[in-house]
């Protein structure tokens, strides 16, 4: 366990850090892997700001500690979790059902990718992206699906897909099978466990500014050529992805599911950069 452990929680006072007052998703429970950075982190930020009482799965230790430091005890339990390890997942899910009572949200976001050619791409490196991102996505709905299916008011499931999952992208094999796999298992999770009142969406964000993503801004020309294939022309901030799966996770969108919602700038309607020309170049030139 990272942070602080499961029990019992209070409503928060309004001198714990998170805005007093009535919420979108007031008083529910969400739960997010990947959260201890980057959009994970931003959606539980946006999430603890908007009433919900957060659990939040990483393999960060001390990103999940900073986070649990930042939003409060009352409002944030803190569990270490591999997306990649069935029994991690499980408990993540037990901690939210086992410490409030039901888990009303579950958001898969945890992932990674690497860039190779397919005929040079290294099979366990392949594996470990696919595991990563559509089988930790897999695990999530699974187990959350179970949970909210257990429970009266069914719940609502946000998986985290790409812009690589409509858009191919030059090395991006393992990343745009995966992320085309979570759209997928989005659609099919919709089909079966819409019955039981559970809805679930995907979010497929363009480039987004994090850390993980912050080697993209030393590579010459790159950031620019996303720049120029998304119409809006610019790349985007954690936050705007936080607030759609924000819009998502609330009961505004109770009639929503099996769908897609890309946060990209509509760079999806032309190409994807080529990172790996990209990075040949910046090889040749050192």
């Amino acid at each position: 366990m990272s942070g602080q452990g499961v029990g019992d929680r209070s409503e928060p006072s309004a001198g714990d850090g998170t805005a007093p007052g009535p919420g979108r998703i007031e008083g529910k429970v969400a739960l997010i892997t990947g959260a201890a950075a980057g959009i994970g982190r931003a959606i539980a930020q946006r999430f603890a700001a908007e009433g919900a009482f957060v659990v939040a799965g990483d393999i960060d230790a001390a990103g999940l500690a900073s986070l649990a430091a930042e939003l409060g005890e009352q409002r944030c339990v803190t569990r270490l979790c591999d997306v990649t390890v069935e029994e991690d997942v499980a408990a993540l899910v037990r901690a939210a059902v086992d410490g409030f009572g039901r888990l009303d949200v579950a958001v898969a976001n945890a992932g990674g990718g690497t860039a190779a050619e397919l005929a040079e791409h290294d099979y366990a490196s392949w594996r470990r992206v696919v595991d990563l991102c559509l089988n930790g996505a897999f695990l999530t709905v699974k187990h959350a699906g179970l949970a909210m299916r257990a429970q009266e008011g069914g719940g609502s499931i946000v998986n985290m897909a790409s812009l690589n999952a409509v858009q191919a992208g030059r090395g991006m094999g393992a990343y745009c099978a995966a992320k085309a796999g979570v759209v997928a298992l989005t659609e099919v999770a919709a089909l079966e466990l819409g019955p039981a009142g559970v809805r679930v969406n995907a979010v497929a964000p363009g480039l987004i500014r994090t850390q993980a993503t912050s080697g993209m801004w030393h590579v010459p020309g790159v950031v620019e050529e996303y720049v120029e294939n998304a119409p809006l022309g610019r790349f985007a901030e954690p936050e705007e992805v936080a607030a759609v799966v924000l819009f998502l996770a609330s009961d505004e969108a109770g009639f929503v599911s099996g769908s897609v919602y890309g946060v990209d700038g509509g760079a999806r309607t032309r190409r994807y950069p080529d990172l790996i020309g990209a990075l040949e170049r910046l090889s040749a030139g050192s």
